[in-house]
């Protein structure tokens, strides 16, 4: 019997027997939904979070004293970490000096929970004060929208000017040019020059809510040691390769001339740590990839009890129908016209239940979205992974009642009451 025959037939059986289907079908679209939804949910967070962390661009890369991934990191010793000498912006003159295959070299401090005040408004106490350079903007793809960028002079010289982002703009100026304003940070005055373009942050950061003063003049007002007085403060160097081709090429020159300037023998480890779009991409990976293993166990497992219920059912079908199979058997049907009748109706309702959950289970993964500022995310890998689990979880478990349903005698059967 050809397939195209055997096909309606199985479909005619699973439509005959509507509630047995329908039972079927819930184990099934559980166990598939659940695995989507998990990994769609994973999805959607895991690209906010990709894009989110690419704001160096495709030709720049961080030299810092800590490395990518933050304190949560379980892979490196920490208290060998905290002993190195901190990034300096002296390191950062140098490898501009000195490497040939990078163009831009950045230099940036940082203090969270600052405030901005300007004719009696004030910003909420989590403002972020960058001290940096003329550098930073193009290096971390984050450009002036309206006045001007930092210039060489106003490092040079320390001046008390400010380029504000986006959000503080519009919260401290609503109605007015913010332009030539002055404003007081934790207390301090500055002229505002410039306002950064609007970049908004998925996760809640502070990509508009930051004040971008001279580095020099960060150092003077914020001085080079914690505010415990315990730790002299690291500098995050940023810097562009020429060109994206030979990106790895800079990183290699910016290495050596990095262990040059910071006395590093012959042998021993860096004592700073560079990282890239990329590098901070797999460690954010590495971090979920836990959770993506445990949803996926989950899943399988809710499959697998799915499976165990369409074998019971398919059992109880070749019982019920074992008459119906005597009189094919003995009009002509040979037994793997039967296996196949009964295997495509396994995998047949299988992939009915699979298409269900998987589209439930992208609804359920993108809920996400309707409460934050995440994009909706589909991703169509795991809607084929889904289905290649449902036909194999429906050959695996509709092979045994497939065989006892082809191994049925013709006279036997027929004489089943």
């Amino acid at each position: 019997m050809r397939l195209s025959e055997t096909f309606p037939m199985a479909l005619e059986a699973v439509r005959t027997n509507k509630l047995r289907s329908v039972l079927t079908l819930v184990g099934i679209v559980a166990g598939v939904a659940s695995i989507i939804a998990v990994m769609t949910g994973i999805s959607v967070v895991q690209k906010t979070i990709e894009h989110e962390l690419s704001v160096l661009g495709t030709q720049t890369f961080q030299v810092q004293k800590w490395p990518a991934g933050g304190f949560g990191r379980r892979d490196v010793d920490w208290r060998k970490i905290q002993q190195r000498k901190p990034v300096t912006v002296e390191n950062s003159d140098t490898v501009r000096d000195l490497v040939r295959t990078v163009d831009l070299v950045g230099s940036e401090l940082w203090r969270f929970g600052s405030t901005a005040k300007y004719n009696g408004e004030s910003s909420n106490p989590n403002l972020s004060v960058v001290g940096g350079d003329p550098q930073y903007a193009p290096n971390n793809t984050h450009y002036v929208g309206t006045g001007r960028n930092l210039s060489d002079l106003d490092v040079r010289i320390r001046r008390r000017v400010a380029v504000i982002g986006y959000a503080l703009a519009d919260q401290l100026f609503p109605f007015v040019d913010p332009l030539e304003k002055t404003i007081k940070v934790d207390g301090r005055k500055f002229t505002v020059i410039g306002v950064f373009e609007e970049k908004k942050s998925a996760m809640g950061g502070n990509f508009d809510n930051y004040v971008l003063i001279p580095v020099s003049t960060w150092i003077d007002v914020y001085g080079l040691r914690d505010d415990d007085g315990n730790r002299e403060r690291s500098v995050n160097m940023t810097v562009r390769a020429v060109t994206p081709a030979i990106l790895p090429d800079a990183i290699e020159e910016t290495r050596s001339v990095m262990r040059m300037a910071r006395g590093v023998p012959p042998g021993e480890d860096d004592d700073f740590d560079i990282f890239t779009n990329d590098s901070q991409i797999r460690s954010f990976n590495r971090a979920t990839l836990g959770v993506k293993i445990g949803a996926f166990v989950i899943g399988i497992v809710a499959l697998v009890v799915a499976g165990i219920g369409i074998m019971n059912i398919m059992l109880v079908s070749v019982t019920e129908r074992t008459r119906e199979i005597g009189i094919r058997k003995a009009l002509g049907a040979k037994r793997r016209d039967i296996l196949a009748q009964f295997l495509l109706e396994a995998i047949l309702l299988c992939n009915v239940g699979g298409v269900i959950g998987v589209a439930v289970g992208f609804g359920l993964g993108n809920l996400v979205t309707f409460f934050t500022d995440f994009a909706v995310h589909v991703p169509l890998e795991w809607a084929v992974n889904g289905l290649v689990f449902c036909t194999a979880v429906g050959l695996a478990f509709g092979m045994w009642p497939a065989m006892k349903a082809s191994k049925l005698a013709p006279i036997d059967a027929l004489r089943w009451e």
